[in-house]
């Protein structure tokens, strides 16, 4: 197995190199890719240092999948040069999310649509994949109408300005700006570009690729995004509304049954998920699940995980481990 990493030095893939090394995915031949200013710089990974490389050599190489965090720009340049020299690309911007040719994959929901055919394959958006994970056996279940969401996204969802920005006003230090707005003692409702429909671009992402991953374009889906002054993990306060009836005990134990999930909903105790819980974790965390009492056949629930990791690279390691088993054989 021959690894690509592009984007190596970011956020995201530092923490690739981590979730690979965890879970002991097989690289025989590592080829770590940044851009033109981090090229030769080097890295460790299992207890080796490699050279970071530019796209040309990585090609010439031909690694058997090239995993890419290096921003829409990026992607959508270089990801069809990879494919065309026969290199798997599972890419972790917004380039190809949307594109009808290109599978938005979870891997516990929709790996199997994979093929040998499909050359780049996109990661989700951090805040999707942990709804969607939550959301896929209810809806095969009960059917899901509408979802109403609230996402409270920390900083390092920005990257690497976003965490220096919360970093450098703790300590009173002036220093670059990630956002239009101080974010320590503070949340603002805001991420990404505002869209002429007024909501943001990160909004209509959970709106579009909820319906694309779940395979239906009916689900109504109303989000808020707001960003707050916390390093790493995304919360979500979900209401959920479904075509008829629900039982709550099954709700649980549906969620309790699905792969990547766990359920932490222990009132008495103050147990629920909450982001300094997640920080470090694969899993998807679900708690305060309950009855909506101010409207039929609605519940709901507070989802959290790891954005760096079950949001962005535990999810592309996954997806190419996939590939790894049933697809490049």
């Amino acid at each position: 197995m021959k690894l690509a990493v592009v984007g190596v030095t970011g956020l995201v893939g530092r923490m690739i190199l981590k979730v690979l090394e965890e879970h002991a995915f097989p690289v025989n031949q590592l080829f770590p890719v940044a851009s033109p200013k981090s090229i030769g710089q080097m890295v460790r990974f299992h207890e080796k240092v490699f050279r970071v490389t530019d796209h040309l050599e990585a090609i010439r190489e031909k690694p058997d999948i090239a995993i890419f965090s290096a921003g829409s720009c990026v992607s959508r340049e270089w990801a069809p040069r990879y494919a065309e020299a026969g290199i798997r690309v599972i890419d972790n911007s917004s380039a190809w999310r949307m594109d009808p040719a290109v599978p938005l994959i979870v891997p516990e929901i929709n790996a199997h649509i994979l093929t040998p055919d499909h050359t780049i394959i996109a990661n989700p958006n951090c805040s999707t994949i942990q709804l969607v994970l939550v959301l896929a056996p209810l809806h095969a279940r009960y059917t899901v109408k509408r979802v109403v969401v609230s996402t409270y996204q920390s900083v390092s969802g920005t990257g690497a300005r976003g965490v220096r920005q919360l970093e450098n006003e703790r300590k009173g230090i002036a220093g670059e700006m990630a956002y239009p707005h101080q974010i320590d003692l503070n949340l603002f409702p805001h991420g990404g570009a505002f869209q002429e429909n007024g909501y943001t671009a990160e909004e209509m992402k959970l709106v579009d690729e909820t319906r694309k991953i779940l395979n239906d374009p009916t689900i109504m889906v109303s989000p808020t995004i707001v960003r707050v002054p916390v390093l790493v993990g995304h919360a979500e306060a979900v209401n959920i509304e479904f075509a008829g009836s629900c039982d709550i005990r099954e709700v649980c134990s549906l969620l309790s049954d699905t792969p990547g999930v766990v359920i932490q909903d222990d009132v008495q105790h103050n147990l629920y998920p909450m982001p300094i819980l997640a920080e470090g974790k694969d899993e998807v965390f679900v708690g305060r699940i309950r009855a909506d009492d101010s409207r039929d056949h609605c519940i709901n629930l507070f989802i959290v995980s790891d954005n760096l990791r079950k949001g962005a690279a535990t999810n592309a390691v996954q997806i190419a481990d996939y590939l790894r088993r049933h697809v490049l054989r």
